[in-house]
């Protein structure tokens, strides 16, 4: 069953509402945002309690606490969010969208989204190894798949 597709995101159980999460990691990139524009640019920096490997937090739990700025997607605060990645799962059923070939839930496997090229693995530094000055210098632009 796709849930996904029968359910709203307020209908969903816990359970499955945190399965919407592809494992990306994106959302735990550092974002700088333009004072002009508006514009939010993503940077290769990621949280410290990533582990790059497995693209999931060591802090989960307690990672509003950890840190207070952590991103808390809920329901009600999808649609705030419009930096999401046009890939992010929760964006995509937030506008009505089906999830792509490459999301665990569409794919059976955690991997997908690491082989399509779509998370962080491999991709990004710890905010431990650089200096928040700069940030600037590692903005990153995706290429959409």
């Amino acid at each position: 069953m796709s849930f996904w597709k029968e359910k709203s995101l307020e209908d969903m159980s816990k359970s499955e509402w945190e399965s919407l999460c592809d494992g990306c990691a994106r959302c735990c990139l550092h974002k700088l945002e333009d004072e002009d524009t508006g514009e939010v640019h993503y940077t290769s920096v990621v949280c410290r309690y990533l582990e790059e490997a497995k693209c999931r937090c060591t802090n989960y739990l307690d990672r509003h606490e950890a840190v207070p700025d952590c991103v808390w997607l809920t329901p009600a605060t999808v649609a705030e969010f419009t930096w999401l990645p046009k890939t992010c799962a929760y964006r995509l059923v937030s506008e009505g969208q089906d999830l792509k070939w490459w999301h665990p839930l569409v794919s059976g496997s955690r991997n997908t989204v690491h082989e399509a090229g779509i998370s962080v693995r491999g991709k990004c530094v710890s905010e431990l190894a650089v200096h928040p000055d700069d940030f600037e210098e590692q903005i990153i632009h995706w290429v959409e798949q």
